[in-house]
């Protein structure tokens, strides 16, 4: 179990860098994480559901998404008392396979008219060359990550939703959930 909760931990921590520092500008530093301002955890995982939630409206299809909460990671390099980021992982299940043809294809021009710069699109490296989108959005200052798995017995979509590094307010703490 323990090895298991280390792969995920270190995935985690490969894609909350990889996303957030794609193309949110607000950083003078490549490097650096983006600000997203002052919030408290439990704030800042509400609006990053808000977020997961815009996305699932632009899928537009029906279907099942999972129940994963948001969680807090540190914002590498910095005071881990003071500063978060948000990761939000969940999955999206059509209710009929044959309705996620096409699906990435029209979020790549969807998102862009609510604000998302789309960074990366195209297949993966895997055997199965699933199709990927990175997008950005500087306003709501959150990336998406979101993989098309169209093989096997049932299609589906994997999202990572992150945030921008946050400065909790002065006298409150980073509350890890």
């Amino acid at each position: 179990m323990k090895n298991i909760m280390g792969a995920h931990t270190l995935l985690v921590s490969l894609l909350l860098t990889s996303l957030t520092g794609c193309g949110m500008t607000d950083t003078t530093d490549s490097d650096d994480l983006p600000s997203a301002g002052t919030s408290t955890s439990l704030s800042a995982a509400d609006r990053a559901e808000k977020v997961s939630s815009e996305i699932l409206d632009l899928i537009g299809i029906k279907g099942k998404a999972s129940d994963t909460g948001p969680g807090v990671s540190e914002c590498g390099g910095k005071d881990p008392e003071k500063y978060f980021q948000i990761f939000h992982p969940w999955s999206f299940t059509p209710a009929s396979p044959g309705e996620l043809d096409g699906v990435m294809e029209r979020l790549k021009g969807e998102l862009p008219k609510h604000g998302w710069k789309v960074v990366e699109y195209g297949p993966n490296t895997s055997k199965n060359k699933s199709i990927e989108l990175t997008a950005d959005n500087d306003k709501k200052k959150h990336s998406v990550k979101i993989a098309h798995f169209a093989k096997g017995e049932s299609p589906s979509l994997n999202l990572m939703v992150v945030s921008g590094c946050y400065q909790v307010p002065d006298g409150e703490k980073v509350d890890r959930f």
